[in-house]
């Protein structure tokens, strides 16, 4: 009978064990709870100050507590690190808030993150200041970029899109208020297409008008074709589109000035204009060119392109460009079109030159992070803007025939815009193609 119970006890830890070794690959948020959490918890209250003593986060003590140390409680005066405010545990890691003393800044916190990552044995460890004198560590306490699940509270609204998961367990948004013009690179295969599906599925949610750009015949953005106020598939077309936009801000800047405002959206609501989406899929077939002649129509669309990435803010225009590199060989104009589009995310790209381009005059440190992404790990990018902030996010994975799906669902949103009418895309509802029957052949 006692062996009989000696076997239950080891089945018991073995199964025990084998379920926690299955939580931590299928189910890691529950594994952290359970496990993660409370020893990641005990090692960082436990090493905390003798860390932040080594990695050079300690400052001396003022002189009244230098005092009261010496001299009351009969210790050795020794530097103090952050005071830390509080420890809050999520789903994902801990947030912890650090009050800094004199002589510290955010930056060295931040400087220190790849030290303190592997001192707590976390997944990554971020730095956000919160307030004047404090900072807000937030750490990953698994790799939640690996399988890619956004929270279910994570629905468009207004002009608010979120499109990807950034590796403290936080949702990448897409705000065209905030930001309203961006630009896309990665190189093929990098999960550039996989970003644009999920901003057009949830962009597709919202009253706003769409138009699409794609040169390489509309094989991208095709399939959005009900959701699709306007879609160019070839260079001169997109030409044409651009300039009936550039005719659409400069009236809708009319607008403003009929109201003596200053932007859009503090006109009435019955009077302001429906907000646009300009989708580019690939910029840089907008720039080549195959012959001499074709350089004055090129130049006259880059210069409509600038002007709507300067001024279309105001008036509700935002760019959305992707393409796999951006810089001044493509032409005249590029870098002018570039400084006017503040959002920046960079998959993994061929070369460093063109993580510089994206990031480079922005966020310098993120260079550094496009230039590790591995191959086998598309969807990953680094996402920056003007302030210099920067993050790791992935999109989840989603087919193009569920963006048609969704596309298809919420067609009815679709405005009509009368300047757009020439290029309304004929959507193609069903895949079977009817072929006039063959005739018989008599010889």
């Amino acid at each position: 009978m006692t062996d009989l119970a000696t076997w239950f006890e080891v089945g018991g830890v073995a199964a025990g064990a084998g379920g926690l070794g299955y939580a931590k690959v299928r189910a890691p948020r529950l594994h952290w709870s359970l496990v993660g959490m409370p020893l990641t918890w005990g090692r960082f209250t436990w090493n905390y100050g003798s860390t932040m003593d080594v990695c050079g986060l300690t400052v001396q003590p003022s002189r009244l507590r230098a005092f009261v140390t010496r001299n009351v409680a009969r210790r050795e005066v020794r530097p103090v690190p952050p005071k830390v405010r509080r420890v809050s545990p999520t789903s994902t890691g801990l947030r912890i808030t650090l009050r800094l003393p004199a002589g510290l800044e955010p930056a060295d916190i931040a400087a220190s993150s790849e030290r303190l990552r592997h001192a707590f044995g976390v997944q990554s460890v971020s730095v956000l200041e919160t307030k004047p004198g404090f900072v807000e560590l937030r750490m990953t306490g698994y790799d939640v970029l690996r399988r890619v699940r956004m929270p279910r509270t994570a629905r468009p609204r207004d002009l608010v899109v979120p499109v990807a998961l950034r590796e403290d367990g936080t949702v990448y948004e897409r705000d065209y208020r905030k930001v309203p013009m961006a630009l896309t690179l990665g190189a093929n295969q990098s999960g550039k297409s996989m970003y644009q599906r999920n901003l057009i599925t949830g962009l597709a949610r919202l009253p706003v008008g769409l138009v699409g750009i794609d040169c390489k015949r509309g094989v991208e953005h095709n399939r959005y074709a009900p959701r699709l106020s306007a879609l160019a598939t070839d260079p001169q077309t997109a030409g044409h589109l651009i300039d009936a936009l550039v005719g659409e801000m400069e009236d809708r800047f009319d607008l403003l000035a009929l109201y003596g405002v200053s932007d859009m959206w503090e006109l009435p609501e019955k009077e302001r204009p429906v907000p646009l989406v300009v989708l580019i899929d690939e910029v840089a077939e907008l720039f080549w060119v195959t012959s001499k002649k074709e350089e004055p129509a090129r130049d006259h669309t880059v210069m409509q392109l600038v002007r709507l990435g300067q001024m279309a803010r105001a008036v509700g225009i935002y760019l959305e460009v992707c393409g796999q590199r951006f810089g001044s060989d493509l032409g005249k104009g590029a870098t002018a079109l570039r400084a006017q589009l503040t959002g920046r995310v960079v998959h993994r790209v061929n070369d460093k030159q063109t993580a510089e381009m994206g990031l480079g005059d922005i966020a310098p440190d993120a260079v550094a992070a496009v230039t590790t992404i591995r191959p086998d790990r598309p969807g990953i990018a680094v996402a920056g803007d003007s302030s210099g902030r920067w993050s790791r996010i992935r999109t989840p994975e989603i087919t193009p025939d569920k963006v048609a799906a969704v596309c298809r669902d919420f067609a009815d949103l679709t405005p009509e815009l009368p300047f757009l009418a020439p290029f309304r895309p004929v959507a193609q509802i069903g895949s079977a193609v009817e072929t006039a029957p063959a005739q018989p052949v008599t010889t």
